[in-house]
């Protein structure tokens, strides 16, 4: 086998695989749970008589839209958890990723109920 150079040597250990911080994904789902709750509580608070002015619009659309983005990345993470989770024959990762999303449905519906 021919000897690395060192620009390939260089490389080889830039592009090493970094674990991330154990407590990372904690965090993730954390921030994302509140951001998907937020906005949840803000499209819960709004009456439908004053969506009849397209000015009033804007904060629900927002809440929406961030709060979509939101309960889609928890559900990656959630689903992600259940597949590292899992032994092996156990839940696959279309189950992981159902798993994920009926724990957001629940969450939000939590929310909004109260």
């Amino acid at each position: 086998m021919a000897e690395l150079s060192d620009t390939e040597r260089l490389l080889r250990y830039a592009l090493a695989p970094v674990e991330p911080p154990r407590g990372l994904a904690d965090r993730v789902e954390r921030h994302l749970a509140l951001v998907a709750g937020a906005a949840a509580e803000e499209l819960a608070d709004w009456e439908l008589s004053a969506m009849r002015d397209p000015r009033n619009w804007v904060r629900p659309v927002a809440a929406v839209a961030v709060g979509g983005v939101a309960a889609g990345g928890l559900v990656l993470v959630r689903a992600r958890r259940h597949t590292r989770e899992r032994p092996r024959g156990g839940v696959g990762g279309m189950r992981g990723l159902d798993r994920g999303a009926r724990e957001v449905v629940r969450g939000v519906r939590r929310r909004l109920a109260r």
